[in-house]
């Protein structure tokens, strides 16, 4: 059993992969976008319904087409642009603080360069940026062009894991991507994220927060919760 699991581990991952299947092809595919658009779209997605994030990006970028002119935009406008979402301020902020960091250190939106270093230095340099954490960095590694071998993990992953007992009921994102991505070190990016979007989409549907179908639910047989 791997450090920080519950009673589950790798065997039953590769099975929930393969239950997860029916799932993931409901969500349909996950657009591959640059690191930095990867960045920038899953640092307005946090607490946002996908299609409502997904339309902010959109105008964001309709609005400004590049990074560096979404740097040098009044910060209003940018707010503009993706007011709709959840902490809309906050986010449009750390936004423009994350893409200026960047442009100083980097000297450009290029952000090539974290497929070559350690997943373990590539996480802590993006996590460095403001409104970064395990999520928006795993997503920018793993649901970009880059293609890395790391799990994102959101509150609706993070909330089937905690359910089905891999991890404990008090394990955050962090905790949750490092354990199951430890656990799994032959699965290349692709198949990190197609556990991620099946596993969200389990969560938006069958194992959601407010309520559970148990009985349609493909891993209702793994699942200490259902047990219980």
């Amino acid at each position: 059993m791997q450090p920080g699991f519950g009673f589950f581990g790798h065997d039953d991952i590769l099975r929930w992969q393969a239950a997860l299947e029916p799932m993931r092809a409901l969500a349909g595919p996950l657009p591959r976008r640059t690191p930095i658009g990867a960045l920038v779209k899953s640092m307005i997605s946090g607490r946002t319904q996908d299609a409502v994030s997904l339309a902010a990006y959109d105008r964001l970028v309709a609005a400004f087409g590049t990074p560096g002119q979404v740097l040098a935009a009044d910060p209003a406008q940018v707010l503009r642009c993706i007011g709709a979402v959840t902490h809309a301020e906050d986010k449009a902020g750390y936004v423009i603080g994350a893409l200026g960091r960047i442009a100083a250190e980097r000297r450009g939106f290029d952000l090539g360069f974290l497929g070559a270093l350690p997943l373990d230095e590539a996480l802590a340099w993006l996590e460095r940026l403001p409104g970064v954490g395990r999520k928006v960095a795993a997503a920018t590694l793993n649901g970009s062009t880059l293609d890395r071998p790391v799990l994102i993990v959101d509150g609706h992953v993070c909330r089937v894991l905690q359910r089905l007992g891999l991890v404990h009921r008090n394990a955050d994102a962090r905790h949750a991507s490092e354990a199951v991505t430890g656990a799994m070190p032959e699965w290349q990016g692709r198949d990190f994220l197609d556990f991620h979007i099946g596993t969200k989409k389990l969560g938006q549907t069958l194992c959601r927060f407010d309520a559970t179908d148990c009985a349609r639910c493909p891993l209702r047989h793994h699942c200490r919760s259902a047990s219980r």
